[in-house]
């Protein structure tokens, strides 16, 4: 045990013990359970395994190979040649090797069905390392991006200064340009570094049909035979994540004819808005409420627009462009997008003989659920449909990504460089499938009634399973933050926030007691979560530290599927609010399905 001193004023000083962790009271019971005369086995700790881990295969040899990694020749006495000792045996749940997701699964997800069939990990404007203003653009992002697992990159090139070459940037703002082969050589660099399944690149295109042949040129110098390209028809039906392996995949709307006095309407509009100071918060407001967000946001953004302006929508000079545009640069579209003519009723018509991929801004979603919800969940069966953020989110904040999901949206599109509430649930739904970047939609969203009936996102559905989250503690702040970070005067006031992001009927956050002036809290409190929908749930975690006077301050997040928690006593690490993972930082969870 060690003592830390904090100053009051300038003449006084206030002492505080700092003792060390020690196993809650329930772990102490198992412990007793599963031990004899103070000592756990090899046996006994295969049946702790079975019984309350859920790990129905466990062997013998796995629980051997746990005791032999806990071994320490200086700390033999806890690891005697009988078994574990309790000491030993919490180091075991608190320990790396003892984590919520399993570090083995892998990606095990049926990878044989169409694209149509997966949400994928999207990014947007993935090229600026800031705002969406005045950042510089850079292929780092697009890099670190890659890195994470993300699998469709946005790309918006125009021509140079010069108009001699291609660049990336985000057009009429104070963005640097980079250029395009750069980041082109950095994506076949670093494509499937994470993930070996197909990276999409979608390009909003500024070009002339001479830089178009350009481009042309560039993508298919850099991939080669890496680049899926099967001519410019549109597809009958999308090929599977399996079959597409360590390809790269282009998808754009067909050429057009670029007009070099037309004004893209939104930049200079939505500049005199401002920005919603709720955005404003340094990590993120709270994740808003499905329902009164649709409702809100869809009467908020009737007048925006650059939010009714689609980064893809083709004009009246379509027809005639398409002819004059270079026929190698069609060639390339493996995935065709646009919204075509006419209203949401025709933008979400099912070609049964072709598909398409179609881009809708984030109001322009939460405007067409209200009226089209299962039209939409018709259409992504087959068709891809790809949501981006609004256009006054200039500090490349993000939205609630369920209200896509749960309509079968698979492009839910997010500003990757900035962090926040909504990019932590991003972050845990793709940690999903082995981290691979495709995430097999439920069975209720690709279904099809013998009527032709599909499912309705506005239907209640029966309770699935209720998880079950014993909070036990946390422990590791005061290795990674120095002893004032929190409070200059006094340990820390630790309490956690825990709830699900899921459909509307699933959603919701709780709260532990705040523990005073302790850095390992331990509130042993047990929480239930009803789950109507667990394939689409993300279990979200925060710790914060109370402050009386000014805002809370933050402590540590995670995001975790659902679908993919394992049962039992687990370790669950804390990572920043840019999602980095900390050194120490843990929480003793107990999660149960019941």
């Amino acid at each position: 045990m060690s003592r830390q001193t904090y100053r009051v004023c300038c003449c006084f000083q206030r002492r505080f013990n700092l003792t060390a962790a020690g196993p809650p009271s329930e772990i102490k019971s198992l412990f007793d359970r599963y031990s004899e005369n103070g000592f756990m086995d090899v046996e006994r700790l295969r049946r702790f395994l079975i019984e309350v881990q859920k790990e129905e295969n466990a062997t013998v040899g796995d629980a051997q190979a746990i005791i032999d990694g806990l071994r320490d020749p200086k700390r033999l006495n806890l690891f005697h040649h009988k078994g574990l000792q309790l000491d030993g045996f919490f180091k075991f749940l608190f320990g790396d090797a003892n984590p919520p997701l399993s570090p083995s699964i892998g990606v095990h997800h049926d990878m044989t069905a169409p694209l149509s069939h997966y949400f994928i990990y999207t990014g947007h404007n993935s090229y600026l390392t800031g705002n969406q203003l005045s950042s510089d653009c850079s292929d780092v992002p697009i890099i670190q991006a890659l890195q994470r697992g993300v699998r469709v990159i946005e790309l918006d090139i125009w021509p140079n200064s010069a108009k001699d070459n291609v660049d990336v940037l985000h057009g009429r703002t104070l963005t640097t340009p980079v250029e395009l082969i750069k980041c082109l050589k950095s994506i076949k660099d670093h494509a499937f570094s994470a993930s070996e399944y197909p990276v999409v690149i979608t390009l909003e295109d500024h070009l002339t049909p001479d830089l178009q042949a350009k481009a042309a040129e560039m993508i298919t110098q850099t991939f080669g035979e890496m680049l899926f390209a099967p001519g410019s028809e549109c597809l009958k039906e999308f090929p599977s994540p399996e079959s597409l392996k360590k390809r790269i995949i282009i998808s754009t709307k067909p050429p057009k004819e670029y007009l070099e006095g037309k004004e893209v309407k939104g930049i200079e509009d939505e500049s005199q808005r401002g920005k919603d100071p709720a955005d404003r918060e340094a990590w993120g407001k709270e994740v808003p409420d499905i329902k009164a967000g649709i409702i809100g946001n869809a009467k908020d953004d009737v007048d925006e627009g650059m939010d009714n302006h689609d980064e893809e929508d083709p004009d009246d000079g379509d027809r005639k462009s398409q002819q004059i545009a270079a026929p190698e640069y069609r060639q390339l579209i493996a995935i065709h997008a646009g919204k075509g003519k006419g209203g949401l009723q025709d933008w979400l018509k099912v070609d049964p003989d072709k598909v398409r991929r179609l881009s809708l801004s984030e109001p322009e979603l939460e405007k067409a659920v209200l009226t089209h919800g299962k039209e939409i969940v018709r259409f992504t069966q087959r068709n891809l449909l790809r949501v981006y953020p609004k256009g006054i989110r200039f500090d490349s904040s993000n939205y609630n990504p369920l209200i896509g999901w749960m309509h079968g949206a698979q492009m839910v599109a997010f500003n990757m460089q900035g962090y926040g509430r909504s990019l932590w649930l991003m972050h845990g739904m793709f940690k999903a499938n082995g981290g691979c970047g495709y995430v097999k939609k439920p069975d209720f969203l690709l279904k099809v009634g013998p009527n032709n009936e599909v499912f309705d996102p506005n239907d209640t559905l029966p309770v699935k399973t209720t998880l079950k989250v014993t909070v036990y503690m946390g422990q590791g702040w005061h290795l990674d933050f120095h002893c004032t970070h929190f409070d200059a005067y006094s340990p820390p006031d630790f309490y956690a926030r825990i709830g699900i992001a899921g459909v509307d009927a699933d959603s919701v956050m709780k709260k532990t007691k705040t523990l005073e002036d302790n850095w390992t809290p331990a509130w042993n409190e047990e929480f239930e979560f009803p789950l109507t929908a667990p394939e689409l749930a993300v279990l979200r975690i925060e710790v914060h530290e109370y402050d009386m006077s000014e805002k809370d301050d933050f402590g540590g997040q995670t995001c975790l599927p659902v679908s993919e928690l394992r049962s039992g006593i687990r370790a669950v690490p804390l990572h920043s609010k840019k999602g980095e993972k900390y050194k120490s930082v843990k929480l003793l969870l107990r999660f149960e399905f019941v």
